[in-house]
Formats: C-alpha cells, sequence, structure tokens
C-alpha cells in the first residue's frame, strides 16, 4: 500500500540517538518496524500484563489491564491508519508503547508518585514513558535505552499536543535528542491518541458491566450510547441481553472509528496540508473526533469518571494504592537497600538523583510486585483492605 503524502516515511526518519553499525538485522525490516519490535521485545512492555487499566489487580482474567488496552488501541489505531494512507507501524508502536510508563495501580499510583517526588521534579507517567525507552530499558551492549526513531519518540512525547512545560524527565530526553516539542506531531501520534479514547470509552463499559458497577438503564441515559442500543435492538431483538452489549461496543467503536477518519480527511483537506512536515507546522490537531461526536464523547467520558471511575469500591482500592505506594517510597529513601542489591548497587549521589533512581524503580512494579513488596515491609495483614484479594 503506498502512502499519502501526509504519512511518515520510514525512509526519511530523522534516525537513531545512536548510530547501530555491524550489528545483525533480522529480516527485511524497515526503521519503524524495528521500533515497533523493540518495544514489543522489551520487559517493560511485558509487565503491563500486571499493571492497572480499570480495576486494580482484578480478580477475573477477563478484565483488561494495561497490556490488552495497549494491544486493542494497537488494532484499532492500525485500522484508522490503513484508512487515511498512514504509516500503520509507527502507529503500531506508538499504540503499543503509549502506557508503558504507567506506574502501578494506575493514575492512583501516579498521583502517589507525584506528591512523593514533589520537591525533586515530580512525577509524570508520559515522561516516564520516554524515560523508560529511552534511559531505564538497556538490552544493547553499547547504549542505554532502545535506541527507538525520532518519529517514535517524537510521538509518544506529543501524541497529546505539543508540550510547551515539559517535566524534569521529558526535558532530560529532548536535552539529548531534541523532539520540537512545542510542534504538533506526526498524524500517526494523533490517531494513536485518539485510538486510545476509542478503546478505553468503549472496553471500560464492557469491564463496568462485567463488574456490576454499570448497569444498562445507567448507559442508556447516554444519548450517544442509547441511539447506538437501540440499534443493536432492532438488528438483534432476541439475541441474550449479553451478547447484545458486546455488539453494542462493537458498533460504537466503529461509529467512533468511521467518525475519525472522516473528520480527519476534511481536517487534511481543510488545512491545506500534504506533508508530514506541514501537518507538524498546521497550528492545531488534525486527526480528531467531528465537533458532535467530540461533544458526545466529552458526555461519555464525563458518565464514565461519575459512574466507574469514581465508583465507591473504586475510590477505596485508589486510596489503597496510594497508601501502598508512600509507604514503599518512604521505606525505601530510609532504607534503600530494601530495593534487593541491584537497584540499591546504582543508587547515586545526590539528593534529587537518589529520589528520582527510587521513583524508577516504584514505577517500574506491578500491582502484585509492589503489594508484595509492601506486605514484606509491614507484614501482609497491613495490606489496604481494598487490595487484599491482589
Amino acid at each position: 500500500m503506498s502512502l499519502a503524502g501526509v504519512a511518515s516515511d520510514p525512509g526519511k526518519t530523522r534516525g537513531r540517538r545512536h548510530e547501530e553499525v555491524g550489528r545483525v538485522v533480522r529480516g527485511p525490516r524497515d526503521m519503524f518496524q524495528r521500533d515497533r519490535d523493540r518495544i514489543i521485545h522489551s520487559i517493560a512492555f511485558r509487565r503491563l500484563r500486571h499493571k492497572t487499566q480499570v480495576f486494580v489487580a482484578p480478580d477475573g482474567d477477563h478484565y483488561r489491564v494495561r497490556l490488552t488496552h495497549s494491544i486493542e488501541v494497537a488494532q484499532i489505531g492500525r485500522g484508522i491508519a490503513r484508512a487515511l494512507g498512514l504509516n500503520e507501524d509507527l502507529t503500531e508502536a506508538l499504540c503499543l508503547a503509549h502506557d508503558i510508563g504507567h506506574p502501578p495501580f494506575g493514575h492512583a499510583g501516579e498521583d502517589a508518585l507525584k506528591a512523593a517526588m514533589q520537591a525533586h521534579g515530580g512525577f509524570d507517567h508520559n515522561g516516564h514513558t520516554l524515560r523508560t525507552l529511552a534511559r531505564l530499558e538497556c538490552p544493547y551492549p553499547r547504549f542505554d535505552g532502545l535506541n527507538l526513531t525520532w518519529e517514535t519518540l517524537e510521538g509518544l512525547a506529543k501524541h497529546n499536543g505539543p508540550v510547551r512545560r515539559p517535566g524534569w524527565a521529558l526535558a532530560d530526553i529532548d536535552a539529548e535528542f531534541p523532539l520540537d516539542l512545542t510542534s504538533h506531531a506526526s498524524l500517526e501520534a494523533q490517531v494513536a491518541a485518539v485510538a486510545d479514547d476509542i478503546a478505553y470509552d468503549n472496553h471500560d463499559i464492557d469491564d463496568g458491566l462485567r463488574a456490576g458497577l454499570l448497569c444498562l438503564d445507567q448507559l442508556m441515559e447516554q444519548p450517544f450510547v442509547a441511539a447506538n442500543f437501540a440499534g443493536v435492538e432492532r438488528r438483534f431483538p432476541g439475541a441474550a441481553r449479553e451478547r447484545q452489549l458486546r455488539e453494542l461496543v462493537r458498533d460504537q467503536i466503529g461509529v467512533m472509528v468511521n467518525d475519525v477518519i472522516a473528520a480527519t480527511q476534511a481536517n487534511v483537506a481543510g488545512a491545506g496540508v500534504a506533508t508530514v512536515a506541514e501537518v507538524r507546522a498546521a497550528g492545531r490537531t488534525l486527526g480528531t473526533f467531528s465537533p458532535e461526536l467530540a461533544r458526545q464523547e466529552r458526555d461519555l467520558k464525563r458518565f464514565m469518571y461519575a459512574n466507574l471511575y469514581h465508583h465507591p469500591s473504586q475510590l477505596a482500592a485508589a486510596e489503597g494504592a496510594r497508601q501502598v505506594v508512600a509507604s514503599l517510597f518512604a521505606a525505601y529513601v530510609d532504607d534503600p537497600r530494601r530495593m534487593g542489591k541491584d537497584w540499591a548497587a546504582r543508587l547515586p549521589d545526590g539528593e534529587t538523583a537518589m529520589v528520582r533512581h527510587i521513583g524508577d524503580y516504584i514505577a517500574g512494579m506491578t500491582d502484585r510486585f509492589a503489594i508484595d513488596r509492601f506486605a514484606e515491609i509491614h507484614g501482609r495483614d497491613a495490606v489496604p483492605e481494598a487490595l487484599k484479594h491482589a
């Protein structure tokens, strides 16, 4: 398939931070395909299988976790990229890697780390994604990081738009390998961002229904959901309710994907852009929902926050998660040897460097690993009640 003029071309990449010479290349892969493969084979990517998406260390095997969410985002992102003539491999790489910087327990864990590290620059998961891929993941003999292309790092840094005040982690990467943080990213990165919204808007509904925290009557209060479910009932009037609900999720994803494709094509044409450089200089995001669907999607998000993400059981789990992360951080500051000999041996000099090193260690933990480390220090009985199932 030929690429559109606004697509990223792996033959015209701005390259990698470190030159790679004399190494064996496995098969006829281009630069973006190699980036995708490096992400998939990384330890940080594998850890996503035990990191919170919505539910902390869920009991059931059928709930999403960060890993399955990332795969689902990649499937949606590739479909949109294909329809728009964009580079599918770069889009997939960005989708697969976009959540690698999340600490255990999702946003609750991030809030606790941010508070613990506030005096030393704080913490944000997007900056930590870049730090993980460019600094902490070290499988190669000659350099730190995965040595991903400029386009992949740029897309991860700016997939939600220009970054005018980067945190310390992103600023550190940018200082070494400038990512033009104040411009917009490629269309592939913009597609990855909207694919993330589509995936979690709909799959979180699926998981919320499965967990019994959402019910159909609540969902019918949302006009977008109600209209799509009415269509499902017309097509499948005798189907079991569970199958109708799964069809609803698929239909909504389809509606959103088709809307993004049409809206993005219209935006590109309206902006008069014809190259990836012009996309970056357009001054606005071009990979978007239409205005009407964007309004409906915002309403759906508000509903999900009120009824799922801020459900009392979810708030209890989040509070327990913050307690675990804050306690672990304090314990490691008090005695870094508790991190284990490998991490303790690499403890840097200086308070800020030490705090950030401890932050790196905790951010890499899975939910279960963090709970187990907490139990080692404080005893299993001290584990917050909402996390004791893990």
